[in-house]
């Protein structure tokens, strides 16, 4: 009787623990976040040629700062946080500025050079990048710098920005929108009158066909 009591107990326990255990598996099991990196003072910068992504040059790990936030590759994974010091979390993907990060670009770094040029790089305090990084690239501050500092490097080809797309867009709509309506003017008019509306250049092509023939 009393093993029948207490496997009642047991398994009443059971039933009532399974929530907060199974929440501190899934705690264990989570995506582990890369080490603590010591910074011994705050992390000066250098922006990539023809890009907008920065690098801490000083640091054995990779961090970059893109787009308002850093970056950190480790361990197949990448993390990323506002803030260089703290903060980090993992992204799913690898971010799409990546691709235009040569692998070699530390060598290019020490040896001054980018793709063959001469590449007089510019420090850049990580809080001057945080207050200037938006209307920097919004600007193309860096191409106005003697191309990024690389000397002769040959300028990038930009695509026309969206608002300038759809301007061109709306002068045309409009250009088409005042044909329409002469077109159709003219329509109204020969149906009043019984005779075909001609426009300026009809005209002034039919009284050459006549000057000719007078000819």
């Amino acid at each position: 009787m009393k093993k029948v009591v207490w496997g009642i107990l047991f398994l009443g326990l059971v039933l009532v623990s399974p929530v907060p255990t199974r929440a501190g598996i899934n705690i264990d099991i989570g995506i582990s976040l890369p080490p603590p990196i010591v910074f011994a003072s705050p992390p000066q910068l250098v922006v990539l040629p023809e890009t907008y992504v920065y690098v801490a040059p000083d640091l054995d790990a990779d961090i970059f700062f893109h787009n308002g936030w850093w970056w950190r590759p480790w361990e197949g994974r990448w993390y990323r946080s506002h803030d260089y010091n703290s903060g980090w979390s993992h992204y799913r993907d690898v971010p799409s500025f990546y691709k235009g990060v040569p692998p070699g670009w530390r060598n290019d770094y020490r040896q001054h050079r980018w793709k063959g040029h001469k590449w007089n790089h510019q420090r850049i305090h990580h809080k001057q990048l945080k207050r200037n990084w938006r209307d920097w690239e919004k600007n193309k501050h860096w191409e106005k710098q003697q191309s990024w500092g690389v000397k002769d490097l040959p300028p990038r080809h930009f695509r026309p920005q969206v608002k300038e797309v759809k301007q061109k867009r709306s002068q045309v709509k409009e250009v088409q929108q005042k044909r329409s309506q002469q077109h159709r003017k003219a329509d109204t008019q020969s149906r009043k009158t019984g005779k075909p509306q001609h426009s300026k250049q009809q005209k002034n092509h039919d009284n050459g066909k006549e000057g000719k023939k007078g000819k």
